[in-house]
């Protein structure tokens, strides 16, 4: 399948809006999950001694030293963290477009019309360039064929079957592989000194809460993101919630702020992204008085992983890039911060 896409049709915005996730489905299996760490004697052992990780070190003894100027209160101790492309690859497409791609194929044989309808075709034919043609409108049909039509339950199944089964195509590994180890090791850092981690994604609230607690540590509950709209109703004599094929919440952008406020009820003390669906999420958090941090991950490691900033399609950085150099938000560079990326990497 060709991976390269028209310029300026293709977005998180455009791609991943309406997706939406449930408790894990007792019985399915996702292979080799990584395990969020717990803090070592040494923190952050997958960071090199750098800036980056100098910057986190220093925040969290500022607000968790009891007594001194800058202590934070637990309670208030409020870290926010994109998902795809700051916790997960997101190259060659993201994730959850790559579901959605493989759910059009798999429910094809019961379609024999897709075969000359677009943007249908288009997969089938494993033609991006149609598809980017297709534009917005193309993509929110693809979505809301693949995720929409059956119960949250129904939805978080295929989802863990998908994960078990679906390959990434350069690393030929699953997709629950290729989390970033140092992530995971920020992660458990932060909640070892007294903060609560939560996901802020533009991805499928739904797509992401069936594994998030597996593989980051981060329950259900903690994870804010798209949805579609669903529906209560009585089935068989068993209350479901039935997905609709209608948007409900867009979590990118400027709706970051919103969804942060509606669903977690704090202004963050620290917030991590990687593009400028992020920036409206570190502006709100760092931009408020008071000691704060504001990072982003720089893609810069085209040997271990990909290296992208202002020409990609998928997890641009250009104006949260310039952003952050005007309002001191560190980048976390992966070639130069990182001993490794992935946790296939320590053996």
């Amino acid at each position: 399948m060709k991976h390269s896409l028209a310029s300026g049709h293709l977005t998180r915005r455009t791609t991943l809006t309406g997706l939406a996730g449930l408790p894990i489905v007792a019985g399915t299996i996702l292979p080799a999950l990584s395990q969020a760490p717990t803090s070592p004697a040494t923190p952050l052992p997958s960071w090199n001694e750098s800036a980056s990780k100098r910057a986190i070190l220093d925040f969290v003894a500022r607000v968790t030293h009891q007594g001194g100027a800058d202590y934070v209160a637990p309670a208030e101790r409020v870290a926010v963290f994109d998902n795809d492309g700051t916790l997960w690859t997101e190259h060659p497409m993201y994730v959850q477009l790559a579901f959605a791609l493989d759910r059009v194929k798999a429910m094809a044989p019961l379609h024999p019309e897709w075969k000359n309808m677009q943007p249908f075709q288009a997969v089938l034919d494993g033609d991006m360039e149609a598809l980017a043609a297709s534009g917005e409108r193309g993509m929110m049909e693809l979505v809301m064929v693949t995720h929409a039509g059956m119960t949250n339950a129904e939805f978080a199944g295929i989802v863990m079957q998908w994960l078990a089964t679906a390959r990434h195509p350069r690393f030929q590994r699953p997709y629950t592989e290729l989390v970033y180890q140092p992530m995971t090791e920020l992660l458990a850092f932060l909640r070892a000194n007294g903060f609560k981690t939560f996901i802020v994604s533009g991805g499928g609230v739904e797509f992401m809460r069936p594994w998030t607690e597996r593989v980051y540590g981060v329950p259900p509950e903690q994870v804010v993101g798209s949805s579609i709209k669903t529906r209560f109703e009585m089935r068989d004599g068993r209350p479901e919630l039935f997905r609709l094929a209608e948007m409900n919440f867009i979590d990118d952008k400027i709706g970051k702020p919103v969804g942060i406020n509606e669903y977690i009820g704090r202004r963050p003390i620290a917030a991590f992204g990687n593009s400028d669906g992020d920036l409206e999420m570190l502006q709100w958090t760092t931009l408020s008085g008071g000691v704060r941090l504001g990072m982003l991950v720089h893609h810069a490691d085209a040997e271990r992983e990909y290296a992208y900033d202002r020409k990609t399609e998928f997890g641009r950085l250009d104006t949260a890039l310039n952003a952050a150099a005007a309002n001191n938000w560190p980048l976390i560079d992966m070639k130069k911060d990182w001993k490794v990326i992935f946790p296939f990497e320590l053996g």
